[in-house]
């Protein structure tokens, strides 16, 4: 017998401040955007940062091909801090810094 499948989390989760990972950042929430294709990680990770207070770390895992070069890009123009990038051959970790007055786009 399958097991189920595991659900996608499309919306972040809430981290406990204390908490941390192998970077041995703090991070504030996670977002799961594994399986989305652009622009869907960028834009669900606008969201997130939108409802986030500054200086505060979201945490996303993506698994598409272009996502480094397309949050470069957005975290460039809208003044968030892009802290971290952690890339293997499937996955793309980020770990943006949210900026206290950010640039709108």
């Amino acid at each position: 017998m399958e097991s189920p499948a595991i659900p996608v989390i499309s919306a972040p989760v809430r981290y406990n401040r204390a908490m941390e990972n192998t970077t041995g950042l703090c991070v504030d929430e996670y977002l799961d955007a594994r399986g989305l294709n652009c622009p869907l990680p960028v834009l669900k990770a606008k969201l997130a940062l939108n409802r986030m207070q500054p200086d505060t770390i979201l945490h996303v895992e993506a698994t598409d091909p272009h996502a480094r070069i397309d949050f470069e890009a957005y975290c460039a123009r809208t003044g968030h801090a892009l802290i971290h990038v952690s890339e293997t051959e499937a996955l793309v970790e980020f770990y943006i810094r949210r900026a206290r007055s950010p640039q709108k786009i």
